[in-house]
């Protein structure tokens, strides 16, 4: 979350294009990136202010809303506002956050660890259901492969369906290189593309994209975002 104004120039074109193309878009941004490579980058605004323009952009465009928690206290400040609960990758085997976002009974999204295999999230998941929640997705966002590089294993999209969970695709961190721009990550924006479409092809359920209207000057994650003007494009190669 850079600025509110930023959030409703997105929502805007996710708007356009949902009612273009009759798909289902779930309006995702986060009030603090507490996992930043450097203590110099920009985190967000913040929960209290974050939050109220969550709640801002889904009462304005009555779009549903999603945000990512790092600490279980903060499951209970976003749950009268979002409509998933988004659980990081890299703190996807925390038990307290997990039960915390199941124990709220919204829809509890858990993106695979970097370090984990697709069976391996057989646990986390196994965790929220033990918190008495069954409302949950997977994300697949990329495997570890050597320093600052990350590789897709696109049999990890069936092979956590088979757990019995629809499964998304983060189409824009897989294509990262984790701490690998002297102190903040980089990434390959130019492979977007083909992960949704490879994603597509293993039978994802969904898919997850950063964009952004100008990447090249964003606060965060800019090299592997797509263009917000590319997104329509994306879309239709999706749906052909």
């Amino acid at each position: 979350m850079e600025s509110f104004d930023l959030l409703d120039e997105i929502a805007v074109e996710l708007i356009r294009l949902k009612n273009i193309y009759q798909i289902s878009i779930v309006f995702k941004s986060s009030f603090d990136k507490a996992n930043r490579t450097s203590i110099g980058s920009f985190r967000g605004p913040g929960i209290e202010k974050g939050i109220q323009w969550l709640s801002d952009i889904k009462s304005k465009y009555n779009i549903p809303v999603t945000t990512d928690i790092h600490e279980p206290w903060q499951a209970y400040e976003v749950k009268e506002v979002v409509d998933i609960i988004q659980i990081p990758a890299f703190l996807c085997r925390q038990t307290d956050l997990l039960i915390a976002a199941a124990k709220t009974g919204k829809i509890v999204n858990i993106k695979k660890a970097q370090f984990l295999s697709a069976a391996d999230m057989f646990y986390p998941a196994q965790k929220v259901r033990e918190a008495g929640n069954e409302q949950i997705l997977l994300t697949e966002r990329g495997t570890m492969f050597g320093y600052n590089n990350l590789v897709v294993d696109f049999r990890n999209i069936p092979e956590m369906k088979a757990l019995g969970y629809p499964v998304v695709m983060d189409c824009t961190h897989s294509v990262q290189k984790p701490g690998a721009a002297g102190g903040k990550t980089g990434g390959n924006r130019e492979f977007v593309p083909y992960m949704a479409l490879a994603a597509k092809a293993f039978g994802a359920n969904g898919y997850f994209m950063e964009v952004h209207p100008d990447p090249d000057n964003a606060l965060s994650d800019g090299p592997n975002m797509l263009l917000l003007s590319d997104l329509e494009g994306l879309i239709r190669q999706i749906l052909s």
